[in-house]
């Protein structure tokens, strides 16, 4: 079904691994393609309550395969047809969908980890804005992420000088939520996927539209996203079994709807 990446749905998380390790799990048109099928069979999977995406091998991904990249090239169309469907698929996901980062994410490979809800960092993690050093600028959504995380400024010296970012580092500046020794990663990861896969999804869904919404609408137009937000999130199943859990002095058993 898939060459260029593997995908297995197990305990309601959806596991997407990146497979090119020879070339650190560098983007093709195909895997391109790939990735964007995955994502959208998860989102339509009703099994699956969380994304993880992950690399095989010692890398993330180190962003486009540049063996792939000729002088008639047009960058702009590459963007339009192969990369910008993926990262739309990914913003659109109402299922949260964490970034394992076990090793190198450079370029196109950073603003994948930068497209999704949560990133998770091997101590072996590495991001680099690599753009630079090949003569472009920042692209797949890259600077809309960044500079939101880390600010102009900061953004600004990441993108032209174009430095290492550790593992550590990253975590302090606010792009990543946690640092993972690389001896706890597969349990780690695999507790915090499976804790989002157990909460309420819909809600999820509904909370990353308003936490895109915040970057896009006045406050007034935000106050009424929020309003028709919240109404879907009072008609859920898990809304009922929230409010009976608390009112029984019990836990909820959330099922997703």
């Amino acid at each position: 079904m898939y060459d260029t990446i593997q995908y297995e749905v197990k305990s309601n998380v959806a596991w997407l691994r990146l497979n090119r390790p020879d070339k650190l799990n560098s983007f093709t048109d195909q895997m391109l393609k790939e990735v964007t099928k995955a994502v959208k069979a998860a989102a339509a999977d009703e099994q699956v309550r969380c994304v993880v995406l992950t690399g095989e091998g010692r890398a993330f991904c180190a962003g486009q395969d540049l063996e792939s990249v000729d002088e008639q090239m047009d960058h702009g169309e590459v963007l339009r047809g192969q990369y910008g469907p993926m990262l739309k698929a990914i913003r659109q996901l109402e299922k949260p969908i964490v970034a394992a980062v076990n090793g190198v994410a450079a370029g196109a490979g950073f603003s994948l980890a930068l497209a999704c809800d949560f990133r998770l960092l091997s101590e072996h993690a590495s991001f680099l804005n690599a753009f630079i050093h090949v003569g472009l600028i920042p692209d797949s959504g890259n600077l809309y992420a960044l500079t939101k995380l880390v600010g102009q400024a900061k953004a600004a010296e990441l993108s032209i000088l174009g430095e290492k970012i550790p593992a550590d580092e990253a975590v302090q500046l606010g792009l990543a939520n946690r640092l993972i020794a690389a001896d706890d990663w597969e349990t780690e990861v695999t507790a915090f996927a499976g804790r989002l896969a157990m909460m309420p999804t819909k809600a999820i869904g509904l909370i990353k539209r308003s936490l895109n919404a915040a970057y896009e609408l006045s406050y007034d137009e935000f106050l009424e996203q929020e309003a028709q937000g919240q109404r879907a999130a009072g008609l859920t199943a898990d809304h009922r079994e929230g409010v009976t859990a608390f009112i029984e002095k019990r836990k909820p058993v959330f099922i997703g709807k």
